[in-house]
């Protein structure tokens, strides 16, 4: 038993030894193989990250652009407010778009998607208010705008219905002769009239005329316009005398002005014929307050 083998010592201390090596590298390969599997973990995980980061950022921004497609007129709060998330959202693409990222770089976009969101969410609060106050606002606009109009047109029956009042007032209140009578004269180298009924001794008409009682007609001073039309029926006028009467301007043969106490008094218009007068009716028209006032006429023979 003393005297063993020094081969077969050696033999089985290198078999140890083979063991150790075995297992050490065993070992080592083990350390690896989990190391890496780590790493690899880690780097599916931080681009699933990355690419869930990168969605989120563009559906904030797709929200964003929702938001702003609504019909609302900005404050210069929000304008700014909205500007400086755009120029964040810009700020993260572009980060996320790098190739490797850190933990830490993850972390920080994290919280500045967090910060993005929760301030979409507050302006997306206050849009819908503004457009809600909006809604509101337009419907008193067209509330009012609806009044408005209702009263417009209500003014506008009654401005007609005053006009037309008025218009009524106006011709009830003119003046209108009672009787009329036309008499033809000669003048006589003395100037003495004397009264013709012959159109070849004719040289002036005399229109005596009264005014009918009117309460509405105005006691003052009123002008009193005479046409005077030959037996063919032409007007016998100055081109130069005009007047208005019934919405139009007419050519006058003489004019008087009269003052009007709505009394008896009799008034009259001499007229003399610029030319010979014709055998025929000789028709005139007597107008006040541009209004016919009254018609007649004589017949020369």
């Amino acid at each position: 038993m003393q005297n063993q083998d020094p081969v077969n010592k050696v033999d089985r201390n290198k078999v140890y030894f083979l063991v150790v090596v075995i297992a050490a590298l065993l070992g080592i390969n083990a350390y690896l193989y989990f190391k890496d599997k780590q790493q690899s973990s880690r780097f599916v995980t931080v681009n699933t990250e990355k690419d869930r980061l990168k969605l989120e950022v563009e559906k904030i921004e797709v929200e964003l652009d929702r938001v702003n497609a609504i019909n609302v007129s900005l404050s210069e709060k929000l304008q700014n407010e909205q500007k400086l998330a755009r120029e964040k959202i810009a700020e993260l693409k572009l980060a996320l778009q790098k190739g490797e990222l850190t933990q830490g770089d993850l972390d920080k976009a994290q919280a500045q998607v967090k910060e993005l969101r929760e301030f979409v969410k507050n302006y997306n609060d206050q849009i819908i208010r503004l457009e809600k106050e909006n809604s509101y606002l337009k419907s008193e606009r067209d509330s009012l705008k609806s009044t408005a109009n209702a009263i417009n047109q209500k003014a506008q029956n009654l401005e007609r219905e005053n006009e037309n009042l008025n218009a009524k007032v106006k011709v009830g209140a003119a003046l209108k002769a009672a009787k009329i009578n036309i008499t033809a004269f000669k003048v006589k180298s003395s100037g003495r009239l004397v009264e013709v009924t012959r159109a070849s001794t004719a040289k002036k008409l005399v229109i005596d005329f009264s005014i009918a009682p009117n309460t509405l007609a105005e006691k003052n001073y009123h002008k009193i316009y005479l046409r005077v039309f030959d037996p063919a029926g032409n007007l016998i006028a100055n081109g130069n005398n005009l007047f208005e009467a019934d919405g139009q301007q007419m050519q006058y043969s003489s004019a008087i002005e009269i003052s009007y106490n709505d009394d008896d008094t009799a008034y009259k218009i001499d007229w003399t014929n610029p030319k010979e007068f014709m055998k025929g009716a000789y028709a005139i028209i007597l107008y006040a307050d541009g209004f016919v006032m009254g018609k007649d006429q004589i017949v020369l023979r």
